[in-house]
Formats: C-alpha cells, sequence, structure tokens
C-alpha cells in the first residue's frame, strides 16, 4: 500500500480500489445476475478513464524527468506506475475470473452465451445472414504487412488482430497480419433464435470470428486465427494559445486530437502468438515501460453495461417509482409553492421532474423575465435544454453558463452551445483558469413592481438520464439573500476581474476551503471546552491534503468524525493519536452515491450544506463551486436523517482502513440496506 509518512493513501491507488468496490458488486450474488455483468461493465470504463486521465497523468510526470513526490502523496512517479499496473493485472485476472462464474450461472437461468465453435445449423445460417446484412457493410479490415505507416487505433475501438498463415509450395511459412475495428454501430451482444426456454447470445467479436472466411476469401491460407487488442490513449486536452481562435474551436481541435494521443495502456488476449504480439508492439512503437496488459478473449468489456435484459425481469433490479415530493404539487404553480418555503429534491428518490416543471413554468409565465443556469453535462436528449429554448421563443433573457471542458462531455457540449447559441440563448463559456462546476439556476421574476428571484442549487448535473441512477440533493428556494448571491456568481461568470464576497454561500475558488476551515475550528474549540462536538460528511472524493490534516486536527482535538466517501479518500481513519476519532466507510450499490452534504454540530445547533464540491484540490481551487447553507428546519432534518440511513448500512458499506481491503463493514442487528431504506423513509413520509 502506497502511503506518505502513514498520513494519507495515495490518490491513484486509492482510485483502484474503488473500482475493486465496483467490481466486488459484479461478485456479489445478492446483486441480480444481469445487473452484475452491468457492474462489471462498469468496472471496465471506469479503468479505461482512470488510465486515459490519471495513468497518463503520472506518465506525462515520468517522462518530464520528474519523480512527483510531491503531488503524488510521497510515492515516485516510475514506481506508481509500476505498483498500478501491477494492481489492475491482478484486476483483470480476478474480473475474468467473476465474469467466467457469471456466464455459468446464466447458463443455469438458460442463457447461453456461445463462441463461434458452438453454433448449430440454424444458428450458423443465422448469423452468416446477420453478418452479410448487417456486419459486413460497416466491418473496416486492414492488411498491415505492406503499409509503411502503421494505422492510428482508436482509443475508444476493440480490435481483433488477425494472423493468416499462406500456403505455399516452397515450404516457407509466409504470415500475414490484418486488424478489423469491431464496429460500434452495432450491438456487441446479438440475441439468436430463442430456442425452447433457451436463450443464446453471441458476442459480435465471435460472430466477425466465424465469418473469417468471408472477410479473407482472397488469401489462400492454411491457418487463420484472431485475438483481441485494445489501445488507451492519453485524453488531456492540449490547448493551443492562437488568438485568431474561438474558444470553441480550440476545444474542438483539441478534443480531435486527443484521438492521436500518446498511448497509455495496451491490452491484449493473453492467447495471442508471441510473433503476432512481437509484430503489433513493434509497428505501435509500444516499449515494455508502457502498461502492457494481458487480458481475456473479450475487450471493451465496458460494453456488458448494455447487457441485453431478455426480459428477464428476476434478473434486474426491480424499478422503483420515483416518488413526489412531499407538499410540493406537479400540477399548479410550482413557483407559488417555493415562494411559501424551501423544498429539498433528492434523486432518484423523488422525480426529476420538478427541474423541468420548474424551468417550463418559468419558460411560460408572462411575469418572468430571465433564466440563468450552469450546465455541466446534459441528456442526449436534453429536456433542460429544449425548456431554455422555449423560453427564449417567449421572450425571456436566458443566458447559459456553459462548461465546454467537462471531461468526455466536450463534444457534446460543444454540439448543445451551438444550438442553444443559434436559438438566441446567450452563452457564456467558463472562467479562465477555471472549470465552472457549479450546480445552479436563478429566475427573475416581477411581482408588484419589484425583482422577485426564485431558484435551485444542486449537487449533481441537471441531466435527466443519469438522475435515474445517480443520487443528488437539490434546493429549490426563494430564499432573498441566497437568492441575491446566486446572482452574484453569474455576475461573476462575466466579470470575473470582481471578487465578491458572501455571508450565506461558499463558492470555489476564493472561499471554500476557508469557510469549512473556520466551521472545523468551531467545532475544535467547542470540543475543546467539552461542548458537542461532531462533523459529518458525505462526499464522492477526498482527496486535499490541507482538509485531510484539517480532520486530523480535530481528531486529536475530540470531535467525532462520519465520512461517507463513495471513490478516492486519501485520510487514513482510526490512527492512534492521529484520526482515531473519525471512521470512513464507502458505499457502491445500486445508485452512484452523488451527493455532497456537511453537518457540523456547532454545540447543539447545527449547520447543514449542500455542495456541488468535493474535498479534492482541483474543486476547492480550480473551479467555480457552490454551497447552500440550508436553513429550513424540517429540510435539515431529512438531510440528517438521509445521513444516519447511509451511515447504518451493513449491506453495501465498505470499510476505510489502513489495510484498504475493502471490507465489508458488519454491524449487529437485522440486516441494513440504505438506498433501500431510503427509499421505503420517502414512502413513509408521504404517509405522514
Amino acid at each position: 500500500m502506497v502511503k506518505h509518512n502513514n498520513q494519507y493513501i495515495n490518490r491513484e491507488i486509492s482510485w483502484l480500489w474503488f473500482n475493486e468496490r465496483v467490481l466486488q458488486e459484479s461478485a456479489d450474488k445478492n446483486v441480480p445476475l444481469i445487473e452484475r455483468l452491468r457492474f462489471l461493465g462498469i468496472f471496465s470504463n471506469n479503468l479505461d478513464e482512470f488510465f486515459k486521465v490519471r495513468y497518463a497523468t503520472v506518465k506525462r510526470i515520468v517522462e518530464a524527468g520528474k519523480n512527483g513526490k510531491s503531488v503524488l502523496g510521497g510515492e515516485k512517479a516510475k514506481d506508481l506506475l509500476e505498483e498500478i499496473t501491477k494492481i489492475c493485472i491482478d484486476q483483470q485476472t480476478k474480473s475474468l475470473d467473476i465474469l467466467k462464474q457469471i456466464g455459468e450461472e446464466l447458463e443455469e437461468q438458460n442463457i447461453f452465451i456461445l463462441q463461434e465453435t458452438e453454433l448449430t445449423d440454424n444458428q450458423k445460417e443465422f448469423v452468416k445472414n446477420y453478418f452479410l446484412q448487417r456486419v459486413s457493410p460497416q466491418l473496416m479490415t486492414i492488411i498491415l504487412n505492406d503499409l509503411t505507416r502503421f494505422p492510428t487505433l482508436k482509443d475508444t475501438a476493440a480490435y481483433l488482430a488477425v494472423r493468416m498463415v499462406l500456403k505455399s509450395g516452397s515450404g516457407k511459412k509466409e504470415k500475414r497480419y490484418a486488424l478489423i475495428e469491431i464496429p460500434k454501430g452495432i450491438d456487441r451482444f446479438i440475441v439468436l433464435p430463442k430456442e425452447g426456454d433457451r436463450n443464446y447470445i453471441i458476442i459480435l467479436d465471435d460472430l466477425i470470428r466465424y465469418c473469417l472466411d468471408s472477410i479473407f476469401t482472397m488469401f489462400e491460407y492454411e491457418a487463420i486465427s484472431a485475438h483481441m487488442i485494445k489501445i488507451t490513449r492519453d485524453a488531456e486536452l492540449d490547448m493551443d494559445n492562437d488568438l485568431s481562435k474561438s474558444f470553441i474551436e480550440k476545444i474542438s481541435s483539441s478534443v480531435e486530437h486527443r484521438k492521436v494521443g500518446d498511448p497509455v495502456r495496451f491490452v491484449y488476449d493473453k492467447s495471442i502468438g508471441k510473433d503476432t504480439l512481437l509484430f503489433l508492439q513493434e509497428k505501435m512503437h509500444i516499449e515494455d515501460t508502457d502498461s502492457v496488459i494481458p487480458g481475456g478473449r473479450y475487450h471493451n468489456r465496458r460494453d456488458y453495461m448494455g447487457f441485453p435484459s431478455l426480459g428477464r425481469q428476476d434478473l434486474l433490479y426491480d424499478r422503483i417509482v420515483p416518488l413526489p415530493i412531499k407538499g410540493l404539487s406537479m400540477e399548479g404553480s410550482i413557483l407559488e409553492e417555493i415562494a411559501k418555503k424551501d423544498y429539498l429534491q433528492y434523486t432518484p428518490y423523488h422525480t426529476f421532474a420538478y427541474i423541468l416543471k420548474f424551468l417550463r413554468e418559468a419558460a411560460l409565465d408572462p411575469k418572468v423575465r430571465s433564466i440563468k443556469i450552469t450546465v455541466y453535462r446534459l441528456a442526449n436528449d436534453s429536456q433542460v435544454a429544449a425548456s431554455l429554448i422555449n423560453a427564449v421563443k417567449n421572450g425571456k433573457q436566458v443566458t447559459v453558463q456553459i462548461e465546454l471542458q467537462a471531461r468526455f462531455d466536450e463534444q457534446a457540449n460543444i454540439e448543445y452551445a451551438e444550438q442553444l447559441q443559434a436559438e438566441g440563448i446567450k452563452l457564456i463559456f467558463g472562467v479562465p483558469g477555471l472549470k465552472v462546476h457549479s450546480k445552479i439556476c436563478v429566475i427573475e421574476r416581477e411581482e408588484d413592481d419589484e425583482i422577485k428571484r426564485y431558484g435551485f442549487i444542486s449537487t449533481g448535473n441537471f441531466n435527466e438520464s443519469t438522475a435515474r441512477i445517480y443520487t443528488d440533493y437539490t434546493l429549490f428556494t426563494a430564499h432573498v439573500p441566497i437568492m441575491k448571491e446566486l446572482n452574484k456568481v453569474f455576475d461573476f461568470f462575466e466579470t470575473t476581474y470582481k471578487i465578491n464576497k458572501y455571508k450565506h454561500l461558499i463558492v470555489s475558488p476564493h472561499y471554500t476551503k476557508s469557510t469549512f476551515t473556520k466551521l472545523i475550528d468551531n467545532e475544535i474549540s467547542n470540543a475543546i471546552v467539552g461542548k458537542e462536538a461532531y462533523i459529518k460528511i458525505k462526499m464522492n472524493s477526498f482527496t486535499s491534503y490541507k482538509m485531510v490534516d484539517k480532520l486530523y486536527e480535530a481528531s486529536r482535538a475530540g470531535v467525532k468524525i462520519q465520512l461517507i466517501i463513495r471513490g478516492i479518500c486519501c485520510l487514513v481513519p482510526g490512527v492512534k493519536g492521529m484520526s482515531e476519532n473519525i471512521e470512513a466507510i464507502s458505499i457502491v450499490d445500486k445508485f452512484l452515491e452523488h451527493t455532497r452534504l456537511f453537518v457540523f454540530a456547532n454545540d447543539g445547533n447545527p449547520k447543514v450544506y449542500i455542495s456541488s464540491a468535493d474535498w479534492m484540490t482541483r474543486n476547492l481551487d480550480y473551479r467555480v463551486e457552490v454551497g447552500c447553507p440550508i436553513y429550513d428546519e424540517d429540510i435539515k432534518q431529512e438531510l440528517m436523517d438521509t445521513f444516519e440511513i447511509c451511515w447504518k448500512d451493513n449491506m453495501k458499506a465498505r470499510l476505510f482502513t489502513e489495510k484498504q481491503d475493502n471490507a465489508y463493514r458488519k454491524t449487529k442487528g437485522p440486516k441494513y440496506r440504505s438506498q433501500f431504506a431510503t427509499y421505503d423513509y420517502y414512502l413513509e413520509k408521504l404517509k405522514q
């Protein structure tokens, strides 16, 4: 395990252990069988992004001739790369074992995933026709031997590396090599005709393997084989300094350049022939110092996220029906209700429709003058965007702060930016040197010759698709001081040289670190004199060493600290003399835990905040984030209740310890699964 003076867990290693928790879900027999396959896909997709971003960053440090100890938690960059590769190979092996086990369990459920050698005559006929009609027209095949320049492999694609041994009367064995790109426009899992109660599936790769003869008819060969390979490239955006280009042009150019970024990982089928592997590595200039990882027969296993359900609802999680917010009707005016009191939306337990209702009402209300909103990630067919376009068509002034550098959503946001701009919406493209990660909206409505503001502040993106699986809080409010300060944040987007002061909101990059430090100091002071002192925090990731040190200081002063961190956690809890008053858990389950919640005892009068920011250096210092205090006592209690529900979890909670072994937390009493209990909590509230 990588630590720095026994104080910090290295963030890259901690992230890998988070992904191990995702892998645990694919092995957990309490998880429905097809959902387990989908968790395997999430594990693979996460790992792809890790190599594109984090591994690539560490590799850049190595190539720059630096050791990186100051930014890598005390670990030398070169040693860290080696440790990452070792862990990934171990996890890859484990994931293949899990996949094999799931395959056996699927067969017990009459679901059979066939390889090309296992097809019946009827299935062979189906596969040939499917290949000719659907696959062959989309197939990209390249013969490699005679090329002067090796083709650039896409980091989002998987390839079959084909080796042919040609027939020869001379006795000399001539070899030909080729690459087949697995088409992305076709489902990876092809459902074959059902036979009785038996369901059959063939993976697209194997369907292509079966049809190799049809592809290479022009070659006379005595042997042919195909093994999968995959390349992962550095996904860092390199922005040029050409002043003649617009910001959109620079982002577009950077996204395009990402396609040919330096390779950072090469994964291959471990059963591939040594001569084929050597040929590919030489042609692709892949060194042994790169992350070269032997894998299984199939790569791009992220596609398992889309494994077909086959109508087997019994092998999937039960679908929950998102609940209404108690007291907030979808029938009347949502603005009138918010004018009376604040409301909390907690997706996916509550329906996301309240945000859409808010925006649609604002778009039509003749008294609404303007709408301002931040956009980080939108759904593919976004009703949020449609509502904003509807508003501008109704004569409203609509301003959208859109973050073009939202990682891996850059192209989608560029397209939305062009669409919104074409409709007459005013766009703001970020703050120089900062990403805008805040999730906020303000509307201005004329009432009795005055301007009244309404809005919402969220911990997550305004995305109706991810709202079905991401847990996020959204506060609807017309609280005058909060709305006034929220409007200041939008002013900052347009006049970045002017730094505003805030009495209520906690805004990065200027105030988040200092405000939370003061709140922790208050708990320390209270603990020292024997007053009630505790801190309860729920975040995605915790990597800021300065904030870690601050919690260590609080722990030494006697402040009781409970942390629920889904992903990376650089803090080491439970160490005598340093962190014995800190407990930390991670919950990985059906939904992705995405809320950020902060509770401070404040000597019996708790201060409660929600925020878009984790305690990571980037969130504290290099992003525009907004945290919001909760003043409504009912909502404050509701948030503390939901924290306690999560804290009681003894089925899906894992402990953070010095061992970093992802041990499940075990407590006395009945089994308690927090995500299911949270839904029941809100169901019960509706009955009260």
